[in-house]
Order: structure tokens, then sequence, then C-alpha cells
């Protein structure tokens, strides 16, 4: 065997083993962040249930969202540490309902929102990792009460998307991908020991729940939205301060 033929067998090798480790390395890029769970068939096209694999032009791999996976996903997601949002509140009954606006900005451990009630009066929550302040607008006088890490999403009238992993994962009867408006989210049911029935959007961006509902009897009489855009990180204009001015934190 001559030298150039050598030569051209060396050359050959080299690239199969370059190409190789480029492979593993470039499979390993793919599953950075992704849970220890079973990954969906890369063969089969992917639904809205959450059965899917490599769609065309992505360059990522989707985990399978299922009632047996969708825990470990969402212990996967976290909130963003600074922001403003704006979300809508709907309490609804048999021939009436009524939907709250709710403002709520978030920076290092303090959470202010602002609220409309079905009375006409807007109430402010400002909630620190301690205490818990409120007040109605047009007044200087304020309450307080302990807080805990629950107290700014009870403020909102939201649910605490995070109990989903507290849950029993024999009370979990759906999930999926989903769109929310325009927001890809992990979807989640949950069917409570009382009969009621709920249902968690949570978005893949974000971390924050987007949207919930609850039903009681077949009936929904709960909703929550929230698709405006989030502001990250928190307008250095928030304000964080009780009603006679005393500021209790300043936006970095």
């Amino acid at each position: 065997m001559d030298s150039k033929k050598r030569l051209a067998i060396a050359i050959a090798i080299t690239c199969l083993i370059v190409a190789a480790i480029f492979a593993s390395f470039g499979r390993s890029l793919f599953f950075v962040q992704i849970p220890s769970i079973t990954l969906a068939d890369v063969n089969e096209g992917g639904d809205a249930s959450g059965s899917s694999g490599v769609q065309d032009g992505d360059q990522y791999w989707q985990v399978a969202v299922t009632p047996e996976t969708v825990q470990s996903i969402v212990a996967t997601l976290s909130r963003p540490d600074s922001y403003y949002r704006e979300l809508t509140v709907e309490t609804l009954w048999s021939g009436g309902s009524y939907a709250s606006p709710v403002q709520y900005w978030e920076d290092g451990g303090w959470a202010h929102t602002r609220q409309v009630l079905a009375s006409g009066a807007v109430r402010h929550d400002l909630t620190g990792p301690e205490t818990a302040y409120y007040w109605y607008e047009g007044s200087t006088a304020w309450g307080t009460f302990p807080a805990d890490e629950r107290s700014s999403d009870l403020a909102q009238h939201i649910p605490t998307y995070e109990t989903v992993l507290e849950l029993d994962p024999e009370s979990i009867t759906g999930a999926g991908y989903e769109l929310r408006g325009s927001l890809p989210c992990v979807y989640v049911e949950v069917q409570e020991e009382s009969g009621a029935l709920e249902r968690y959007w949570v978005s893949t961006d974000s971390g924050l729940l987007i949207s919930a509902e609850r039903e009681l009897n077949g009936a929904l009489v709960y909703r929550m939205t929230a698709y405006s855009q989030i502001q990250a990180p928190c307008p250095a204009t928030a304000s964080f301060a009780l009603p006679d001015g005393q500021v209790l934190h300043t936006p970095a």
C-alpha cells in the first residue's frame, strides 16, 4: 500500500472519529436542563395532549407531558425574581360574574398587588419576607399580618401552582402542552377529593401561572388569566411604599 492510500485511510478514520465525537456532544447539548424522565418517541408526531418529539425545524427535544411526568416538569420551572404584569381574576356564579383587574409588581423578595374589588374599592397589598401590609386607596391607614411564601399569591387571589408538586399523583387527571392565549404552557388538571376540578396553565418561558380555572359540579366558578406581556425586571418606577409615604423597598 503506497503512502497516498495510507494517508487517505488515516484521514477517513480521523473524520469518522470526529463525527462520532460531535454527534455525542451534540446530543448532550439537547438534553441540558431536561428532567430525568422518559422522552417522547422522536419518530412520532406530537399533539396537544403532550406526546411530542422533535418538531420540524426545531433544535431541541421536548419532554412528553403526562399525568405521570408533569410534576417532574413543573419542578424544573421557576418564576422570575423581578417583574411586573397584569392579570384578571373572575368570580362566576349562576346568573352573573365579576372580573377584577389586578396589577402586580415583584422585586427583591417584596410584592405589591393593586386590585379593583367588586365594591369598586381599590385594595393594595404590600408583602415582605415576614410581614404583609394592606390598605385601601385614598386612606393613610393600613393593617398588617404575618407573611409566608404564599401570601403574595393569596393577595392576588390566584392559586399557588407549586402545590402541584405536593399532590398525590393519583389526583392528576390530565396533563400536556397547550397554548393559553398565545403563550406555550404546561397544562395540568387536578381532581380534588371535594369533587372540585382545578386546571393550571404554567408558562414554559417565564415559569409563571398564566391561567387557572376551578369547576364545582360541572360549573365554572373561578378563572384567572394573565396574557399581557411580562416586564422583567420590575420597572424602577414601581412603588413599594406604605400610604403615608414610608418606603419599604426600592427596586434595584
